[in-house]
Formats: structure tokens, sequence, C-alpha cells
């Protein structure tokens, strides 16, 4: 027999962190799901019992993870996965599925990526600690985007803080400055042909060297964070706005609708049409 309950989240105008869904399940024996491929961040936390995770990491290779009471798994965009429950014990777990602008620099720190999916926490009370967060949004499905999104917050907060694997990042404090100037720039122009080259200038620094350190810092190289802030603000106004595909496009930094559709669909698993007839409010 299994129970299950989840939620999805009644809103996306948020860009550094967004919630997706969450809910819970108590498996039967040998429920599975897979093999299949995400197109957001999913992380399980299992309550009790046992199971499994076949992943494949980006050179191809397919890791076998034998999992029970207490540990947590990730699955990575775009990664193929499989996971099932055993017979005798089979697992109840908590879910969230998110993602966001610095979710994969979160999740960095924390020692989370597709070839180091598990979570191990520092303590079995540090690990409880992030269940119940999970827990308490996939219970408060009603209350109010801006409520959960904290709560989503808290739960990166504390799996970064909690984690066996965290990584540390003491003497930031330069580096950060020139992130925080980088991202503000794109903020402020992602609009119109934005380069690398321009970013780094505005930051006074080497494009490769500030290519290096915003990719340490954020988790991904600027080019592709500049590529999913666009694709973020169209989805949003594709969600909240009555402009056609193709002006959204244009206001995004995109004057092929093309080229636009093809990031789209990469980025999302579906094409900007289909996306809004998803998500139309």
């Amino acid at each position: 027999m299994s129970s299950l309950s989840f939620s999805i989240f009644p809103n996306e105008n948020f860009l550094d962190l967004r919630l997706y869904q969450y809910g819970w399940e108590q498996c039967a024996p040998l429920h599975s799901f897979g093999p299949s491929v995400r197109n957001h961040y999913l992380f399980h936390y299992i309550i009790s019992g046992e199971g499994w995770l076949e992943a494949t990491e980006d050179d191809g290779t397919v890791r076998h993870y034998d999992l029970e009471a207490n540990q947590d798994f990730l699955i990575t965009p775009g990664q193929i996965n499989t996971y099932s429950a055993v017979k005798d014990r089979p697992w109840k777990y908590v879910w969230l599925e998110f993602d966001g602008l610095r979710v994969q620099e979160y999740l960095e720190s924390a020692g989370l990526s597709d070839a180091q999916p598990i979570y191990c926490p520092q303590t079995v009370q540090q690990g409880e600690g992030v269940r119940d967060l999970m827990l308490y949004i996939s219970s408060h499905s009603k209350a109010s985007p801006l409520h959960l999104i904290g709560y989503g917050c808290l739960f990166l907060d504390s799996l970064i803080q909690s984690s066996s694997t965290r990584r540390e990042t003491a003497g930031t404090q330069l580096r950060d400055f020139y992130i925080h100037e980088a991202v503000t720039y794109m903020e402020q122009n992602y609009q119109r042909d934005l380069t690398v080259e321009e970013v780094a200038d505005v930051c006074k620094l080497n494009r490769s060297y500030f290519s290096k350190l915003f990719k340490e810092s954020m988790g991904c190289p600027p080019q592709e964070f500049l590529i999913r802030m666009r694709l973020s603000k169209a989805a949003e106004l594709m969600k909240t706005s009555r402009n056609s595909i193709g002006n959204i496009a244009i206001a995004c930094g995109y004057p092929n609708q093309l080229h636009f559709s093809r990031a789209f669909k990469k980025r999302y698993g579906v094409s900007p049409r289909e996306w809004r007839n998803q998500h139309r409010i």
C-alpha cells in the first residue's frame, strides 16, 4: 500500500529560488520511478525504510547508491535517474522540487552535485532539522508564496550548515563584491546584447579571471548565468503579461525568436508556447 501527499507551488515570481512542487510518500514495496529526466533540482529526504538510486553523471557513468533512513539524495536537471523502494522495508520520503539563479551555488556549498548526490548530515539531529523544514513546506501548501520561499531559504541554509561535505568559503569578501557588481549589472542590462567582456570591464577584471571567479562563486559560467536570468525573466513575463512571445523574447535579450525558443526548451523541457499554456494565470 502506498500513501502520497504533494502540492504544486502557486507562484513563480522569484528568481534566486523557486519552488515547484513538494510532498511526501510512503512507497509500496518495489515502487520505482524512472528512468526519467527532471527539468529542476529534486531533493528527497528518507524518513524511514530503504531504497536505491541509480544516477548518470555528465561523463555517462552510472552510479548505484543503496540508501536508508536519514540519508538524502539529489537529482540534478537533465540527469537520467531511476530510484526504487526495496521489497521488505520500502522507504517513506519527503521531497522538494526547486530551482533558481543561485541554487546551483547553494547546493555546491553543501558539497552536492550530480557527481556527489548523497547528503549525509554531520549529526542525526541536524539531518532531522532539514527533514522538519521539508515536512513543514509540504504540509503548508496553502501558506503564501513568500512564506514558503522563506522556509525554502531556511531549508537550503540548514542543508549547507549541516552537510558533512560542506565547502568552506572563508575569505571571499572581495570576490563577493565583484560578483555582486556583475549580477547587478546583468540585471540592469540583460535586455540588450550584453557580453562577458563588458561585464568583466565593469568589474575592472580580466575576462578569464572574472569568468573563473564567477564560476567558483555562482556554480556556472557568466554566460550561462545570463541565459538563465533572461529565460527566468521571460518565463515570468509569459505568466504575468499578455505580450506576444516574440515581444517577450526581444524584451529579454533575444531578437531572434527561434534562438529564444531553442534556448527556452533546452532549459525548461517544453516550448515557450507550451509553458505559457501550462502556467497561464
